[in-house]
Formats: C-alpha cells, sequence, structure tokens
C-alpha cells in the first residue's frame, strides 16, 4: 500500500487540480482518475490509503465504484470520501450504504477536506 498517496477521482479538470493542490502542498502523494474504470484499475493496481471519489463520472459512477471495491479483498480496507455536488440526505445515505467511509459535499472547504481526511489515515 502506498503509504501517503491519495487517489483523487473527479471528471472534472478545475476540481481535480484544486485538490491534487491542495494534497500535495500537505506531503501527500497523488494519484488522479478521471472516470470510473479508471479509478477502479488505479485503487487495484497501487492501493492508496484514501480514495476522495466524486459520485457523477464517466463509465462508473462513483457509488458502482466504491461498492465494487468495498466487495473485492484486495481493496475493501482502502478508505474512501465520497466527495460529490450530489446534496441530498438519500445520496449521503445511499454512499455510506455503498460502503464509504465518509461524505463530503461541494463546494468544499480546504480545512474540511483535510480535516475529514486526517480523520480516516
Amino acid at each position: 500500500m502506498a503509504e501517503n498517496a491519495i487517489l483523487v477521482v473527479d471528471d472534472n479538470p478545475p476540481e481535480l487540480e484544486m485538490m491534487q493542490g491542495l494534497l500535495k502542498s500537505r506531503g501527500f502523494t497523488v494519484i488522479t482518475a478521471i472516470d470510473g474504470d479508471d479509478a477502479i484499475a488505479k485503487a487495484t493496481a497501487m492501493h492508496p490509503r484514501l480514495i476522495l471519489l466524486d459520485v457523477i463520472l464517466p463509465k462508473k459512477n462513483g457509488f458502482q465504484v466504491c461498492r465494487q471495491l468495498k466487495t473485492s479483498p484486495e481493496t475493501k480496507d482502502i478508505k474512501i470520501i465520497m466527495v460529490t455536488q450530489k446534496n441530498q440526505e438519500s445520496d449521503r445515505f445511499w454512499g455510506l450504504k455503498q460502503g464509504a467511509d465518509d461524505y463530503l459535499t461541494k463546494p468544499l472547504k480546504d480545512e474540511a477536506l483535510l480535516s475529514c481526511i486526517a480523520k480516516h489515515l
């Protein structure tokens, strides 16, 4: 498992760059993916400690990615934080039901994101 690696999965380039810059400035190694299939492939191959996972993604959505990773013996222990604009209570409930360790809604405050990451690492 990559000791301080975080996989950031988002298909929105500005969001991806914002999170990547914030995490790199805090000393994390950042891996990125822009769709669900890419996220699963990279999580399986690189075993990051944590995944920041958007819900609305091409190919497989974040709920599907989360469920697949959390039910696979080789990736089930990776912490997953859903980071999404889907802010309904039902979305949060569904994300946590798929196995997500936490659920944050956009727009994100840097402190909230970093605090949530620290809680799970």
